[in-house]
């Protein structure tokens, strides 16, 4: 079988890693190519290692037309039994073509959809119009959590259109004996400029509004001197979270560490993983950081809202504000303060292990490519 993976960019954002990830965990059967409209960023340097073969469309922006004939030459050379499309744009362009190069199974990811905003955008009557129109050229939407297939059966996409698969997480890449995640908390944390003393908060993920990581810099403020919080990604915020640091006086307890592949290794510097957003369509950051052995305190996390609370007793869900972030931080701090040992490996994990995650996948596209 041979498949064509179409997605808007492939910076390193969440859906991109996701498809990243999946790609390595496909049956064998199943061929995968991608295709980027935009932006072969990071994401497409690492596919490219990996083997996989990826697709520039160079497409201008979003009104850029003629990346549509581009895209449906591409398909019809590609000779593609079944087309993947993911994130909104590639979604609108991605279908459109399959249909035109004459694929009969065109299926969609929806990564990161609430009932009024997609993809951190306010939701216009356009931009729903648009997708209702892009979503009935396809065979099945794949939803990413119950929250994401509610959102869609709200819209008016039908139960019948929809297939609920989760997001998953490379499990095995986050369990580190003991020893060498040791190594590893050692050796970052002297390369951040970490104190032994350090108690060490963490956020993962792009910065930008909707992470709400401005509450985490505050939280800061009220903790005492030893705190630090690292945060791990990029995005056009920081700027205006080093600006907020500053007015609190805690610029030199916040650590930026950009975009990093070691995720899986930098999170054993941490002592607790935070998330104050309350935008999250899954929630991926929360279960890396509960793969990896840590406390967990969120404020969203649809993926863990599926399961019954005995599947993470690590994580606890807080309001996404500086004061209850604070009192959690302060409270966990208490009970842990002299531990640096990993806490055990919850269910939720296992039940979001990207190899069982793709084993679903896979027989989806099997039994669509065969109906």
């Amino acid at each position: 079988m041979r498949v064509l993976h179409i997605v808007t960019g492939l910076a390193s954002g969440g859906a991109e890693r996701q498809l990243q990830l999946l790609l390595r965990h496909l049956p064998a059967h199943q061929h995968c190519e991608v295709a980027a409209l935009t932006n072969p960023g990071a994401v497409a340097t690492a596919l490219r290692a990996e083997g996989v073969t990826v697709h520039h469309l160079a497409m201008r922006g979003n009104r850029d037309l003629g990346a549509l004939p581009r895209l449906v030459r591409l398909i019809r050379a590609g000779r593609y039994d079944l087309v993947h499309t993911h994130l909104y744009r590639a979604q609108l362009y991605g279908r459109t073509a399959a249909r035109l190069a004459g694929v009969r199974t065109v299926i969609s990811t929806e990564h990161s959809l609430h009932a009024g905003v997609i993809e951190g955008r306010p939701v216009t009557r356009g931009v729903k119009g648009l997708y209702l129109a892009a979503e009935r050229l396809g065979t099945t939407t794949v939803a990413v959590s119950r929250q994401v297939a509610q959102t869609l059966h709200a819209w008016g996409v039908p139960p019948a259109r929809i297939e609920l698969i989760p997001n998953g997480i490379d499990a095995a890449r986050y369990h580190r004996p003991d020893a060498a995640r040791a190594a590893d908390r050692a050796r970052l944390r002297a390369e951040l400029g970490l104190r032994p003393d350090n108690w060490v908060i963490g956020g993962v993920g792009r910065l930008v509004p909707g992470k709400r990581f401005h509450v985490l810099v505050e939280a800061l403020a009220q903790l005492d001197a030893a705190a630090r919080l690292v945060l791990v990604g990029d995005g056009p915020e920081r700027a205006a979270l080093e600006r907020r640091a500053g007015e609190l006086g805690v610029r030199e307890r916040l650590l930026f560490t950009g975009e990093r592949d070691d995720v899986p290794e930098l999170l054993a510097v941490l002592d607790v993983l935070a998330a104050p957003s309350t935008e999250e369509t899954f929630g991926l950051g929360v279960l890396e950081g509960l793969a990896a052995g840590l406390p967990v305190r969120h404020s969203a996390c649809p993926a863990l809202d599926e399961l019954p609370p005995t599947a993470a007793p690590q994580a606890r869900r807080i309001p996404s504000d500086a004061a209850a972030y604070a009192a959690a931080l302060r409270d966990l701090r208490h009970l842990n303060d002299h531990s640096t040992d990993p806490l055990p490996r919850p269910p939720a994990v296992g039940h979001y292990d990207i190899v069982r995650v793709a084993a679903a996948l896979g027989a989806l596209y099997d039994r669509l490519a065969a109906a």
